[in-house]
């Protein structure tokens, strides 16, 4: 009972569950690999790449420690659905527990698409909080700078241009008491 894969932009009846490959994610996706690797009962691929995917080093240091028990739920998703697709005598059974079997199936498959969009959620939470981090450090270093340029003009001012100002004053105000002790006549 082999299930071909879903061609890109098509939808496909699996088990009376109808699947669109917009539901599966981007291509090349943990999503899109796992849930195709599934459909296509490539079962032992599908958990080899979550756990690749967990042992993997990750750019954010919380990322592990938050996907660690949606991977492993992962793993036992794709287990139950192995044992409901592949169950021995299946034909032997009653309409009525192939379509319980079948049901079960599809919660199993819906609940998987579900944990492993989770797990892309988290890593483009963690994503946006680093660039959120990134663009407060980036502003932290811009108004350090903007501050010190205003500190260093104001030191100038100080230091500098207000000395200047205190000799011109001081020298302007001698010229002027000069000039009016003249006058006066001292």
């Amino acid at each position: 009972m082999a299930v071909p894969a879903l061609k890109d932009g098509k939808s496909e009846q699996i088990f009376d569950m109808k699947i669109d490959s917009s539901d599966l994610g981007r291509p090349d996706s943990l999503r899109y690999n796992i849930l195709t690797w599934v459909l296509d009962e490539r079962y032992d691929r599908a958990i080899e790449e979550l756990k690749d995917f967990l042992e993997k080093p990750s750019d954010y240091p919380n990322f592990k420690p938050r996907i660690t028990r949606f991977v492993n739920h992962s793993i036992d998703l794709i287990y139950a659905i192995k044992a409901k697709r592949s169950f021995p005598g299946i034909n032997s059974l009653t309409r009525a527990k192939q379509q319980e079997l079948r049901e079960k199936f599809k919660e199993h498959f819906r609940e998987l698409e579900y944990v492993l969009k989770t797990v892309e959620k988290i890593h483009g939470d963690l994503r946006v909080q680093d660039v959120r981090s990134t663009i407060y450090v980036v502003r932290a270093l811009w108004i350090a700078t903007v501050s010190l340029i205003v500190l260093a003009f104001g030191l100038e001012i100080v230091h500098g241009l207000a000395k200047t100002t205190v000799v011109v004053f001081d020298d302007s105000f001698g010229h002027f008491a000069n000039w009016l002790a003249e006058v006066i006549g001292f």
